[in-house]
């Protein structure tokens, strides 16, 4: 019953929103704690805050870029933003030169840090709403990791029908989250569970396990670094995937196994899915800053060969392991054009690539759509 309460009223929330925006009414953000009236969003996708602090000699927005914010004869703070684009970002208080999360906004581990965010809606987006459709379960489990020697933390999503029919088994994708996050990132922003019980109501996905791990690995460093991948590469393939197959009724081979991720996590995806195609049967990359732009800021051209020697010169033998080597990028992201490139260069090879854009820059909006789209065809 509690999580039915639960449910009813994010979607009492998200639908007053939108209710609100076609009434042309300011309405509170669905990502506001319970009972907030502010942050309110427009009509416009302009957003309103307000917030109380008599004391403050400047308070400040910080969305993207920093907002003035007016205090009035009573300590109230408020500021408009200029429009805002439709999806999850994170932003900040500012108050006397110190970031600090809003109160009256729900937090979020993102950039680092525990971070207030505000969900600004996207019309005729509703891939990722929760729906009256077979709602599937996402647990929270333990794992003892050999690689870091400690106990470390994942989420499961199963699908609806998991625990009701005992002799089935299912393939599975395992997600990896971008740097600045954790495994927190696509069970929470990504809306991973909602996204796959909606398109597997929809019959446009197959009954499928999602694993979401922590890729911060600290054992040899972090980033994309060798000793960083090696690292990850062990953790995924010696620790996570043999937890999971013993703990879950899996499809436990290479063809019903897939790894994507966003940005880091389509790096990790990139460099330990291609390097374990004795495991890994599909593998997803989404903004990935591998291909250049913020990783490869001097411009230099990407070598897929140096990388991953023989994904171009031996592109063949690499098809024959692939099942779907899948790539996207934000239309908006700095990455995008070294992320085309790279797939132009790797497709001439013979390399099979499925690419897709979608609009906006390196946030939550894409990732999810990105998501929503490799899931419809992986397993396929």
């Amino acid at each position: 019953m509690k999580r039915f309460l639960i449910i009813l009223a994010i979607i009492t929330q998200a639908s007053m929103v939108c209710l609100g925006q076609e009434n042309g009414k300011p309405t509170p953000a669905a990502t506001n704690v319970a009972g907030a009236e502010f942050p309110k969003i427009l009509p416009d996708l302009s957003v309103q805050f307000r917030i109380n602090a008599p004391d403050a000699k400047k308070v400040q927005i910080d969305l993207g870029k920093l907002y003035d914010m007016v205090k009035d004869d009573q300590g109230v703070w408020s500021v408009t933003t200029a429009p805002q684009v439709p999806g999850f970002h994170y932003y900040s208080l500012v108050i006397d030169g110190i970031k600090v999360a809003d109160p009256a906004s729900e937090s979020f581990y993102g950039m680092g840090r525990m971070a207030s965010a505000i969900e600004i809606p996207e019309k005729g987006a509703d891939f990722y709403e929760i729906k009256d459709v077979p709602h599937g379960t996402i647990s929270s489990k333990y794992y003892f990791s050999k690689v870091t020697n400690s106990w470390r933390h994942l989420f499961v999503y199963t699908p609806p029908g998991y625990e009701a029919n005992p002799n089935v088994k299912y393939p599975v994708v395992y997600i990896q989250h971008g740097g600045g996050e954790d495994e927190r990132g696509w069970a929470q922003q990504g809306k991973t569970d909602i996204i796959l019980d909606n398109l597997i109501a929809e019959s446009k996905a197959k009954p499928m396990i999602v694993v979401i791990a922590n890729g911060n690995v600290s054992a040899g460093g972090g980033g994309y670094s060798s000793t960083a991948m090696a690292s990850f590469k062990k953790e995924m393939t010696q620790n996570i995937v043999p937890f999971i197959d013993k703990s879950f009724r899996t499809l436990a081979n290479t063809q019903n196994r897939a790894m994507c991720g966003l940005s880091m996590g389509g790096g990790q995806s990139f460099y330990v899915g291609l390097q374990s195609l004795d495991v890994f049967g599909t593998v997803g990359i989404f903004s990935s800053g591998i291909f250049g732009g913020i990783r490869n800021p001097s411009g230099t051209t990407f070598d897929a060969e140096k990388e991953i020697p023989g994904l171009l010169f031996k592109s063949g033998e690499f098809n024959k392991k692939l099942d779907l080597f899948y790539i996207s990028c934000g239309e908006q992201d700095m990455r995008i054009e070294h992320t085309k490139k790279a797939v132009e260069t790797m497709k001439k090879s013979g390399l099979e690539v499925e690419f897709n854009s979608f609009p906006g820059d390196h946030e939550w909006q894409v990732w999810r759509k990105s998501l929503h789209d490799f899931a419809s065809r992986v397993f396929k």
